[in-house]
């Protein structure tokens, strides 16, 4: 039996690998790339290749005459229906989930963000309808507790789309036929590509002070109205706050961003609430300067909560030499997303690691975390994994 590779990349080189030394002859192979690495495998073999023009998909003529059956691996190209009527047996790809479960490109990111507790492969058979045709073979495992998506897929998925693939080939050649189970169309749900944006905007702010209030009094209506108004006047901005009444004690705790010029009047105007009985202390900062030969950064970060977010991110920053000068996290409960875990956190960045440089790091950090990103540069104080 002649068997053609619609693949790419490392897993589809491994398929390729496992198959021949299961001793499958293969036809030829489809690769997106002369460079991928699964088309040198195929060339270092000497076997028959053919590169796609469009990466989308795959006509009929990159099918060679002889195919007995194709396996896709890895591939985000569409086979076409030409292409599966050149081979005897159709088609079959893996796809890493429990089909009808996460049907799309993201299958292994949905299963770590939807919290299953129990993951599997599909070898299913190549038909209308992304990852919709019928089952020919599935297994599953357990999810580690902390588990992240690529751990799970190095881990388990990836070895056991290896042990399916070989299983369903083997079957093939020995019976000139195909396994079939329908999918259950009730059970499906869908893995579509987790959005992560990046931006890096160079911002010049007007030169801004910090100023932490705490005021704490006799409690009575009105003293926060009190503060926010003389803040007001000054073009201050409530930055935050954290606010109590404590045995009949009004205590609070309110950070503004003020412009410097503006500062020490709105800290005057603010100790004038004295004389209505509150006690104020009031500290002021200024801007945290960029280190020499660096510029700050701010990188703000929502995503889908899960262990490790932020030694991840301090690891990979730390790496292209970028220091954290401030660090805020929270992570929000939402109904319909579940825990959601937000960053915001100041950056020094290396003068010579410019723009593009550090969006391809937070674009491949992204990536690995399945997250959104924005950063805004600030001016310093001078100035288908499956088939």
């Amino acid at each position: 039996m002649k068997v053609t590779l619609v693949g790419s990349r490392y897993f589809g080189a491994l398929v390729f690998e496992a198959l021949r030394k299961d001793g499958v002859e293969f036809a030829g192979v489809v690769a997106p790339a002369a460079e991928d690495r699964l088309a040198q495998a195929a060339n270092s073999a000497g076997v028959p290749l053919h590169v796609l023009e469009n990466p989308k998909q795959v006509p009929g003529e990159a099918i060679p005459p002889g195919t007995d059956l194709i396996v896709a691996a890895h591939t985000h190209a569409r086979v076409s229906n030409e292409a599966l009527a050149r081979s005897r047996l159709g088609g079959v790809g893996y796809h890493p989930s429990l089909l009808p479960r996460h049907r799309g490109i993201a299958a292994v990111e949905w299963t770590i963000m939807e919290g299953d507790p129990i993951a599997g492969g599909s070898v299913y058979h190549l038909a209308d309808g992304w990852d919709a045709g019928a089952v020919a073979a599935q297994d599953w495992c357990f999810v580690a507790k902390g588990e992240t998506a690529r751990d799970l897929w190095e881990r388990a998925l990836a070895p056991m789309g290896l042990a399916l693939l070989t299983r369903v080939v083997r079957h093939a050649a020995e019976h000139g036929a195909l396994p079939s189970y329908p999918q259950d169309p009730r059970f499906a749900t869908r893995a579509p590509l987790v959005r992560r944006t990046v931006s890096l905007t160079d911002e010049h702010k007007p030169e801004v002070m910090s100023l932490v209030v705490t005021a704490i009094g006799a409690d009575r209506p009105g003293l926060v109205r009190q503060l926010s108004e003389r803040a007001q006047g000054f073009g201050a901005n409530w930055a935050g706050s954290r606010m109590a009444n404590i045995a009949g004690q009004f205590a609070g705790m309110v950070h503004f961003e003020v412009p410097a010029a503006n500062a020490d009047a709105l800290a005057t105007a603010l100790q004038g609430l004295e004389s209505a009985g509150l006690r104020i202390v009031i500290a002021k900062t200024g801007p945290i300067p960029a280190p020499a030969g660096r510029r700050m950064v701010t990188l703000e970060l929502e995503g889908p909560d899960r262990p490790g977010i932020v030694r991840d991110l301090s690891r990979s920053l730390a790496d292209r030499g970028v220091s954290i000068e401030e660090l805020h996290t929270e992570i929000v409960d939402a109904a319909d997303t579940g825990h959601t875990f937000r960053v915001k956190a100041l950056l020094a960045v290396p003068a010579a690691l410019n723009n593009d440089e550090l969006k391809r790091g937070l674009d491949a950090l992204a990536s690995e975390m399945v997250i959104d990103l924005d950063a805004f540069e600030r001016a310093d104080a001078a100035g288908q994994v499956g088939a």
